[in-house]
């Protein structure tokens, strides 16, 4: 009877432990639930830095300047990665993914991407170039006719030295190369205090609660800064631009994205809007303690009406790598070709050549920047090129040394230069050979 007992008792003790190993394992499983997996990454890891070009020390220091951003309650948290020759290189996941709930960054932290989504939306522009359904020489109006009765703002004063705006016809039409370009004369209404911003003021271009044809109605009736091609400006013209592929596609510009590039690229991450299992992986923003107000962002938890071509995606850094890894590579990615060798090297190199609006050492290819002239040290090669996003994102790819590197915050509006700016810095004065 006593020998049943212990029996019994063994079992007992070896059951309670197994619910216990189970109740483990199970919390482990939630707790791993959406990490994203290392081996996900679409590029191998580099045995070292050094076996693919980079100065170890000198990489570290990108951490070690992003930690100090952190302490100074600047950066909440960043997830930046640096690749060479198809390996990864570098990568850091640092400070909060929610400072305010006091939840860790992690490498799968969504991220609004702002204007990194106006490279997405170049690359679906120029398919359908490919496929002959569009042009750069056709004029916007082919697709959106009420751009043909569009004036350009002229500035002036009167007698009494009032400032005047009057309304002339332009040079040329807008094109869809002016879209890509930003040599439309299409603006963003903020930051200069001119009587064309003053007339972009108050008609809800850019409002959540628009759709994308509701917004092409809207600037319509707006003035242009200049006549199409007689400068470039930063501005609206990628949001026109996607209602324009609207319009080819017969589609909302989310399922076309989702179909022609996100689908394809195995972007599973990257979307107008999180679903609400995802939430709990976005990157926030966080209020500096005695700093200015935070700049607005926009709630990616919500299907808004507008879908912005110009800065309305989310994504991660497992994403974006993918995406730029495919420009890298001419257009392909694991066996799907997005866009040709040659359509490539048309998107990626400078549409602008002198121009007022453009710095000699930058120009604009179609939907990117391109550097022209190597000037220090810090600076990239003539031909890199990449782009940036409001809340502090950037990205840069260089060809002619294989290079990619992507930075991932979330920061207020008058932070975000000079991190990315020293990011590129301190990654380009990190290559040794």
């Amino acid at each position: 009877m006593r020998s049943s007992r212990r029996s019994a008792g063994a079992i007992g003790r070896s059951l309670a432990f197994s619910r216990r190993a189970f109740v483990v394992v199970a919390m482990l499983g939630v707790a791993c639930a959406g990490v994203e997996s290392r081996d996900s990454m679409p590029l191998p890891r580099a045995a070292t830095p050094e076996s693919v070009g980079f100065d170890s020390r000198k990489l570290a220091k990108i951490e070690t300047v992003t930690r100090r951003y952190m302490d100074d309650g600047i950066v909440p948290g960043a997830v930046m990665l640096v690749a060479r020759k198809g390996q990864i290189a570098w990568e850091k996941t640092l400070g909060y993914r929610d400072k305010a709930a006091g939840d860790p960054m992690r490498p799968d932290a969504i991220f609004r991407l702002f204007s990194m989504t106006k490279p997405i939306t170049t690359v679906v522009a120029l398919q359908l170039m490919e496929e002959g359904r569009l042009s750069l020489d056709d004029p916007v109006s082919k697709y959106l006719p009420e751009f043909a009765s569009m004036k350009v703002g002229v500035e002036g004063v009167d007698a009494s030295g009032k400032r005047t705006l009057s309304l002339v016809a332009p040079d040329r039409p807008m094109t869809v190369l002016d879209l890509l370009r930003h040599t439309s004369g299409l603006i963003y209404a903020g930051g200069r205090d001119t009587l064309v911003n003053q007339a972009w003021i108050g008609h809800g271009v850019l409002a959540l609660d628009a759709s994308n044809r509701e917004q092409v109605s809207r600037i319509s009736q707006l003035p242009l800064r200049f006549s199409p091609g007689a400068g470039w400006e930063y501005g609206v013209s990628t949001d026109v631009l996607g209602r324009v592929i609207e319009v080819v596609e017969n589609d909302s510009l989310g399922h076309v994205f989702r179909r022609r590039v996100l689908d394809p690229l195995d972007m599973s991450d990257t979307s107008f809007v999180v679903p609400a299992q995802k939430l709990n992986r976005v990157a926030q923003p966080w209020q500096r303690p005695g700093g200015p107000p935070m700049t607005e962002r926009f709630d990616v938890s919500r299907k808004h009406a507008f879908e912005s071509a110009g800065a309305g995606l989310a994504g991660t850094m497992r994403d974006y790598l993918r995406f730029t890894t495919m420009l890298l590579r001419g257009g392909e990615l694991d066996g799907k070709r997005i866009l040709r060798p040659e359509t490539i090297a048309l998107m990626t190199r400078d549409h602008l050549g002198p121009v007022k609006g453009r710095s000699a050492e930058h120009g604009y290819g179609l939907g990117v920047e391109v550097r022209r002239v190597h000037t220090t040290a810090g600076t990239g090669l003539p031909g890199e090129y990449g782009w940036s996003g409001q809340a502090g994102t950037t990205f840069f790819i260089d060809p002619k040394r294989e290079l990619i590197a992507i930075l991932l915050v979330q920061v207020n509006d008058e932070d975000r230069m000079k991190l990315r700016t020293e990011f590129r810095r301190l990654v380009n004065e990190a290559v040794i050979d």
